[in-house]
């Protein structure tokens, strides 16, 4: 018994140092409650997207691998679906059944009133010149202008009837004028011979209402009927089966033919299969969190948004699969949203997202069989990688159109190697060179789509791409522009503090675009009043502070120009790594100084009065900025003839107070890398203050007006 209880008392140690070593190595971005139950929720439509086919979709279908070898339990004629339906949609497109469409036959009688009330008119108009629905000849314009009341009331009713018998039978709008005319004529057998002006006025005016007119409408009903009459007459086709007929071989694509046969012999299961769906979905579930788990640890600053972009792009997918079925191009929806996923979350997000996504790919996929699905994993293991490293839009074009032309030629030498090989089965099936230059380019099209909406996502979920880092750090934008018009000094420190730590984010292999961007606006909050700040004073007199002659106040000032700074960059929608930079360089550290004068008014004032409130550096980055920024001042102030070991020291001192402040116990650094950065730094400052020769200034000579 002791035994049992000691090596399980091992086994949960062993789970303690696993959970240590795969825990996040800082602080894990802390999620809202909604924001947990939105997210949980998309995790719920990916896994039921994920498993709809096991709960709806029969067993087996019509180009799926047979999964085990069928023969025919008897004899039996098979109706062949798939040529009975080529026979169905051959007779389609010229067999319909026609009927009279009542709208459009209320809307030519009304059309015909408004065509007798215009010729009226023009009967009773004086002017000779006007014009009428038709032309008239000189006996037609002779018998309109003669005619009496009666005469016109019996030619309008003649027409009227011709019209109704026309309309009766049915328009046509392709039929010819003159056929029309021929027509109307017959119909108005009333009003005298073929030359008489009252016949050939009357066939006029209805020709000219129904031209280019049709009664008649398809019905859907009756043509379908016929079309079933029709195949009836002509036979269905059939297919003959013999008792111990091989239906299909274990490993093989499935025919419609034997599909059908299949079917016919009760081996299609269409009953939802609630235990496979149950695992599918347990599965598609797991893997959601498993992706999310990966997610959070790579990337503790991760927001939910984040999270919500990679469960979102994945519920597509998963529905893209399930609308295409096996002809969905897996290089079409794996490689762009890896692409757009590690340029806006980084390598090890993408290509977390890339192994679920590939996971939950349970379909075949026609035309090569799963190599399809490994080229384009490989394709997107490939594109993730490389746009980690990416540093600018342009470059992201250029891999959106080298990853097409690769994925193309790849997919072709996989053909014709399996083509070589003999593979009959799946070559049968094998795309053709124009299919799969379709497939490379619609994947081409999807990637410029992708890169397209970047910015766009940049701006609605928050991502922060190396992209975006190089523009924000442009100096010309109107928030450093500003910082370094009305606050000098703050921007010469802020480009002596980004010179330090990049040094020092080179030294231990950190994010230097990251820091460099968020190194430029750590102090923009000094804007708000750049003269209380020692650096911007450039006129000697009296301090703001010592006129204020209040520590607290003073301490005030101090903690608002990080309240300020958060403001401003909400105000210049600053993304959130970037903005973190503002109070983490400050952390929880001690405004020295104005607790002194504090305490020598008041012994007792409490410390906690004159710290910053914080948070403290939650990552490298920001730890090594705050480093940055605590040793700047103390470098400057190093006369010109300091050794580096002098240098170091006064470094390592600093850093040091830090550290026993308890200030870094959140950024992940460790004790060696903080050695490289003390290194690092006086290597920085050493090059900024490297040695001049002096050059002569000849005296200056001046000149009579």
């Amino acid at each position: 018994m002791p035994s049992a209880v000691i090596r399980l008392h091992r086994l949960g140690q062993l789970w303690q140092s696993w959970l240590r070593s795969e825990s996040p190595t800082r602080p894990v971005l802390r999620w809202r409650n909604h924001q947990k139950a939105g997210l949980l929720l998309v995790c719920l439509l990916v896994a039921l997207v994920s498993s709809w086919p096991w709960l709806v979709e029969p067993n087996l279908r019509p180009g799926l691998p047979a999964p085990f070898d069928a023969v025919a339990p008897k004899s039996a004629r098979v109706v062949d679906s798939e040529a009975l339906e080529q026979r169905r949609s051959s007779l389609v497109p010229r067999t319909f059944v026609q009927v009279i469409d009542l709208e459009e036959t209320k809307r030519l009688r009304e059309r015909l009133e408004r065509q007798l009330a215009e010729l009226e008119r023009v009967a009773r108009s004086d002017d000779a010149e006007r014009i009428g629905p038709v032309n008239l000849s000189e006996p037609e314009q002779a018998w309109l202008t003669g005619r009496s009341q009666g005469e016109r009331r019996q030619w309008d009713m003649a027409l009227r009837r011709a019209a109704d018998r026309m309309l009766s039978q049915g328009l046509v709008n392709t039929l010819a004028v003159e056929q029309l005319r021929k027509a109307a004529s017959l119909q108005l057998t009333t009003l005298g011979d073929a030359k008489d002006p009252r016949k050939t006025l009357g066939s006029k005016l209805l020709a000219t209402t129904f031209q280019g007119s049709s009664n008649l409408r398809t019905d859907p009903g009756r043509s379908q009927r016929l079309i079933e009459k029709l195949i009836t007459n002509q036979g269905i086709p059939t297919i003959e089966v013999t008792r111990g007929d091989l239906i299909t071989r274990k490993g093989e694509p499935i025919s419609p033919q034997a599909y059908d046969v299949l079917d016919y012999f009760g081996l299609v299961n269409r009953s939802p299969r609630l235990g496979v769906w149950m695992l599918r979905f347990t599965e598609a579930l797991a893997g959601c969190g498993v992706m999310v788990l990966i997610m959070r640890r790579e990337r503790p600053c991760l927001e939910a948004s984040h999270a919500l972009l990679a469960l979102g792009l994945l519920l597509i997918v998963q529905a893209a699969k399930l609308w295409f079925g096996a002809a969905v191009s897996p290089l079409a929806v794996i490689v762009p949203p890896t692409l757009l996923l590690a340029q806006g979350l980084g390598t090890s997000c993408g290509l977390a997202w890339l192994a679920i996504a590939s996971l939950l790919w349970p379909l075949p996929v026609n035309g090569l069989g799963e190599g399809r699905l490994m080229i384009a994993a490989a394709i997107a293991a490939v594109a993730a990688l490389q746009a980690g490293r990416l540093r600018s839009r342009a470059q992201l074009l250029q891999l959106a159109v080298l990853l097409p032309l690769t994925a193309l030629l790849v997919e072709w030498l996989l053909l014709r190697s399996q083509i070589n090989a003999g593979m009959s089965a799946w070559t049968r099936l094998a795309p053709n060179a124009g299919e799969l230059a379709s497939e490379a380019l619609l994947m081409g099209l999807l990637l410029m789509g992708a890169i397209l909406l970047i910015p766009l996502l940049e701006s609605s979920f928050g991502l922060l791409t190396r992209a975006r880092l190089m523009e924000l750090a442009d100096q010309e934008l109107p928030l450093l522009r500003r910082l370094s018009s009305e606050a000098p000094g703050t921007f010469e420190h802020t480009l002596m503090i980004c010179s330090l730590a990049e040094g020092g984010a080179r030294a231990i292999g950190a994010d230097v675009d990251l820091i460099r961007t968020g190194a430029l606006y750590h102090d923009v909050g000094k804007l708000h009043a750049p003269d209380w700040f020692i650096e911007n004073q450039t006129q000697v007199g009296e301090n703001p502070h010592d006129r204020l002659n209040d520590p607290l106040a003073s301490a005030g000032v101090l903690q608002a120009h990080v309240d300020e700074g958060l403001k401003l960059a909400r105000r210049y929608r600053l993304p959130r790594p970037v903005a973190d930079f503002i109070p983490e360089h400050q952390g929880t550290l001690k405004m020295g100084y104005f607790l002194h004068k504090a305490r020598e008014l008041d012994p007792k004032v409490p410390e906690g009065r004159f710290r910053y409130r914080g948070p403290t550096p939650r990552s490298r980055e920001t730890g090594i900025l705050m480093l940055a920024d605590g040793c700047e001042a103390a470098l400057r102030s190093l006369p010109p003839d300091t050794s580096d070991l002098q240098a170091r020291e006064t470094v390592r001192r600093i850093v040091e107070s830090r550290l026993r402040d308890g200030q870094l116990r959140s950024s992940s650094l460790t004790r060696a890398e903080v050695e490289l950065l003390v290194r690092a730094f006086v290597q920085v400052w050493r090059r900024m203050r490297h040695r001049r020769i002096p050059y002569p200034i000849p005296a200056y000579k001046g000149y009579p007006a």
